[in-house]
């Protein structure tokens, strides 16, 4: 009985230790690969900002740094009701922790998670060019890498969407900020006798 006992715990902990040692690692583009698929089968595009390419993750970082600059102007100098409106619109962003948090909004609103979930599948080849690599799956699909100067490979997917999001989200700052200056000269000119 107590053979049967420990065999039943043994072999469960030696097929955890086999899989670990045996899972491709995150530099390798397989490896980056898998760990995108867990974080979208898990619903959690956050997980898997560690695995988009460098210039994705600045834009992130990028779009909540000016949604933040954007809202506090707003609040600083807008009236009535546009204050309340336009706070509203940048409020996700601009309260967003980091660039992961802002990737996720992004990811969710976009529809990203669901779109990979549809495509997503087992690794049929892997093909590297340099810092360059590209994920075909077994239904076909080919996922596109680069390597980040850590070693990480990072999906490029979605760094054209979010690089335009960060140059959007720099031009809605400039005229804000536009804006806000003529509401605070207007205040000023009504204060003057």
């Amino acid at each position: 009985m107590l053979l049967l006992l420990a065999a039943a715990v043994t072999v469960p902990v030696v097929a955890l230790i086999v899989a670990l040692v045996t899972y491709p690692s995150d530099r390798t583009p397989e490896g980056a690969y898998y760990r995108v698929v867990i974080a979208v089968n898990n619903g959690s595009p956050r997980d898997f900002f560690a695995y988009i390419e460098t210039p994705a993750q600045h834009a992130a970082y990028t779009i909540g740094d000016y949604r933040k600059r954007t809202r506090q102007r707003v609040l600083a100098a807008y009236p009535e009701p546009e204050r309340s409106s336009l706070s509203k619109v940048y409020e996700a962003e601009a309260t967003a922790p980091d660039g992961s948090d802002v990737f996720a909004l992004n990811a969710k609103r976009r529809g990203w998670v669901n779109r990979l979930r549809k495509d997503l599948s087992g690794v049929k080849k892997v093909e590297v060019s340099g810092d360059r690599a590209t994920v075909v799956t077994a239904l076909g699909t080919r996922y596109p890498f680069r390597r980040r100067d850590n070693g990480i490979w990072g999906l490029t997917l979605f760094t054209a969407e979010l690089s335009a999001e960060a140059e959007r989200a720099a031009r809605d700052f400039a005229v804000i900020d536009k804006a806000a200056g003529d509401y605070e000269r207007a205040r000023q000119s009504e204060r003057k006798p």
